[in-house]
């Protein structure tokens, strides 16, 4: 697969290696893999079953390679090192909910050594491949995180959202970090993942792009991705793939702006493909049943009463919306 692709100018293509094995295979495919940047860090997985399931390796293995890899960042002069809970940082499917003081706890140990060996920690990493993650919980992390250590200014959420709530663990996130801080976000098209280590298979999904794009972009933070060309590639992964995929923006649509607002005289909207005009206009629903018995006009659509009766006028405490 990776020898079949082109990389594009500006885009950084990043692989998961769990072993050095793994890191071995991917120094093969670099070009067009994206060479390694500064990424020493040290992981723990919470739960001993899960990484057993996952990694073939043991908790306490884990532990061991720590001096590894704090060895191999000072043979190579770096002046950063990053701390991390890997997999199931917020609970498993196997040993229950992990706590705040649990977390810190195993990131103070980490911390430690990275400090021992006179390297500064900049980086965290939380990951939940089981959708653990909570809004408040990911909200308390971070907050401890700070508080503890106020050089950390790189933070990195691996969340899945088999149980719905990965977006709004994200959102807990960036009231919480200010400009001065980095977050790193993993998502996918359509919410295409899965984990067939955890218990829950394909369920085990990712924050679709899309949806994490549409609400970046409403809060008021640039993303620089064009929205409905990114829902036309979702489209695309759902022919590919042959099912429909996990995303809502990608079935709603985007909240419609200007001259993207829904014609008022459309007709029932009840399937998906239907829903589609957002993108396909009215083919999308064409032969549709339409119960209205004339044309549709409002004051709140100023366009709409073009070469129309005079309206009524609108209530007292009614004003007229902006768009």
């Amino acid at each position: 697969v990776v020898a079949g692709f082109h990389p594009r100018d500006g885009v950084r293509y990043t692989y998961t290696a769990l072993n050095e094995r793994g890191i071995e295979r991917a120094a093969a495919f670099t070009p067009p893999l994206s060479p390694a940047v500064n990424e020493y860090m040290t992981r723990l997985d919470l739960c001993d079953v899960f990484i057993q399931r996952n990694n073939n390796r043991t908790q306490a293995q884990q532990i061991e390679g720590w001096h590894t890899i704090i060895d191999k960042a000072v043979a190579a002069g770096v002046e950063s090192g990053g701390i991390g809970l890997a997999s199931n940082a917020f609970g498993s499917n196997w040993t229950g909910k992990f706590s705040l003081e649990e977390r810190m706890n195993w990131l103070d140990r980490m911390h430690q050594l990275w400090d021992e060996a006179g390297i500064a920690v900049k980086r965290v990493y939380f990951a939940d491949a089981m959708s653990w993650n909570m809004p408040h919980e990911v909200e308390a992390q971070l907050v401890a995180v700070k508080e503890r250590w106020p050089g950390i200014d790189d933070f990195n959420l691996h969340l899945h959202n088999g149980r719905g709530v990965a977006l709004a663990s994200v959102y807990a996130a960036l009231k919480v970090l200010d400009g001065t801080d980095t977050l790193r976000l993993q998502s996918s098209i359509g919410g295409m993942a899965g984990c067939p280590y955890c218990g829950n298979g394909r369920a085990a999904m990712m924050i679709a792009t899309e949806d994490l794009m549409h609400m970046l972009e409403e809060m008021g933070i640039h993303t620089g991705v064009d929205l409905y060309k990114l829902i036309e590639v979702v489209w695309l992964a759902e022919e590919i793939v042959g099912h429909p995929l996990y995303g809502c923006v990608s079935k709603a649509g985007p909240l419609p702006r200007h001259d993207r607002l829904y014609a008022m005289d459309m007709p029932r909207i009840e399937t998906l493909d239907e829903a589609k005009h957002f993108i396909h206009g009215s083919r999308a629903y064409e032969g549709a049943p339409s119960p209205w018995k004339g044309p549709i006009r409002s004051f709140q659509r100023p366009e709409s009463l073009k070469d129309a009766p005079a309206p009524e006028s609108p209530p007292d405490n009614v004003h007229r919306l902006k768009r």
